[in-house]
């Protein structure tokens, strides 16, 4: 996993400090991983932005409440499948994803059964990240 070739297009700011704070520790730990934030609007308006944000090279993954759910393990070994695939995680507003972007999708991913503000959603997604790096790595940061 190349965190150059990921990419998280999220709608909103994050307001809370301690998630600034969390995002900024694991952004130092996954150098080239980058993050673009979508303003704030409908369903259709952020899709459209996240639409054209989205690069001809990189595949659309985004993060629903419907998405499959995939264990720490599970979602490293998806992202070394990648290869030199570049992916690009869209996370919603307060409203979701728009259905025509899930859609658009090459697969929707769960980062759990339960409801998260976008901003948390965007740490745990990070985390996870980071996370599956360490698992490809073979470095203790997980603990099974």
């Amino acid at each position: 996993m190349n965190p150059a070739r990921i990419r998280i297009l999220a709608v909103g700011r994050v307001r809370k400090g301690w998630i600034r704070e969390g995002l900024e520790l694991y952004g130092r730990r996954l150098p080239g991983l980058s993050i673009v934030e979508i303003r704030d609007s409908t369903p259709a308006r952020e899709a459209a932005a996240i639409a054209a944000e989205l690069r001809s090279d990189e595949q659309l993954v985004a993060l629903a409440e419907e998405g499959g759910e995939l264990g720490s393990l599970a979602f490293a070994d998806r992202l070394s499948q990648g290869g030199s695939t570049r992916l690009a995680f869209a996370i919603g507003g307060a409203d979701g994803l728009a259905a025509e972007l899930k859609a658009r999708a090459s697969w929707t991913l769960s980062l759990s059964p339960m409801t998260f503000p976008h901003e948390l959603a965007r740490l745990l997604l990070v985390e996870q990240l980071y996370r599956a790096q360490a698992i490809l790595q073979g470095s203790p940061y997980h603990r099974a």
